[in-house]
């Protein structure tokens, strides 16, 4: 079965939510699986284990309390952000390797600008050097997984200074762009799409049509609209 690629341009990040929470509930055996590639409006969201506490201050900035795993994060324009709507059960994936292939193709996409990067035992993400550049978070239902990874491309990081990035106090990030690599968040996102689609079974050629689940097309439309 081939995976729906969708191309969802910038977004409302409580709106896309929504739609990855419907989408998983009404999926099926059937159901393909789906990859959404994105950029947010600037927007901090705090995982489940999120503390209030770890933001700073907002400035202004949404704070969002959502359900996927970890602490908090920043999103906005020049941050690529892969959605992955799996079922894992087809996939035969548990939890760890999900984390570990997702942080892998990350790795792997860093490699073909010449960025060394790592993961770290005990902090899922992505790492160059002491600082980060990927952050991942999923919530699993039903044997199904949402959510994702957000790489940090070429994007204001003044807003990761008034949090507590992932809960570590000091945590310092970084993005591509700072690593001496001029390539914008959308030539970056079909390297990392590439790298995912081969990570979880699919090709490159399997893209399809904006909103071309044929289950959902509709209803995702009117919600992101």
């Amino acid at each position: 079965m081939n995976t729906v690629v969708c191309r969802l341009g910038r977004r409302e990040y409580v709106e896309t939510w929504q739609a990855m929470r419907r989408f998983t509930d009404a999926r099926n055996a059937d159901t393909p699986n789906e990859i959404w590639l994105l950029e947010h409006t600037p927007v901090y969201t705090l995982g489940l284990g999120g503390k209030r506490e770890h933001v700073l201050d907002a400035g202004g900035v949404p704070v969002v309390h959502c359900d996927r795993g970890g602490q908090v994060t920043y999103h906005g324009p020049g941050q690529v952000v892969a959605y992955l709507l799996l079922d894992l059960r087809r996939l035969h994936l548990g939890a760890k390797e999900l984390v570990a292939r997702t942080e892998s193709a990350v790795i792997d996409t860093l490699a073909v600008y010449d960025i060394a990067a790592e993961r770290r035992r005990g902090a899922p993400g992505v790492y160059v050097g002491e600082t980060k550049i990927a952050a991942l978070g999923f919530r699993i239902r039903r044997s199904c997984c949402y959510h994702g990874v957000a790489l940090n491309v070429d994007m204001n990081l003044e807003p990761f200074t008034r949090i507590n990035p992932c809960g570590y106090a000091g945590l310092r990030v970084t993005q591509v762009r700072d690593q001496g690599v001029e390539e914008n968040a959308e030539a970056v996102g079909v390297e990392l799409l590439a790298h995912l689609l081969k990570a979880f079974g699919g090709s490159v050629t399997d893209h399809q049509p904006y909103f071309s689940s044929p289950c959902y097309a509709a209803e995702l439309e009117a919600d992101l609209q």
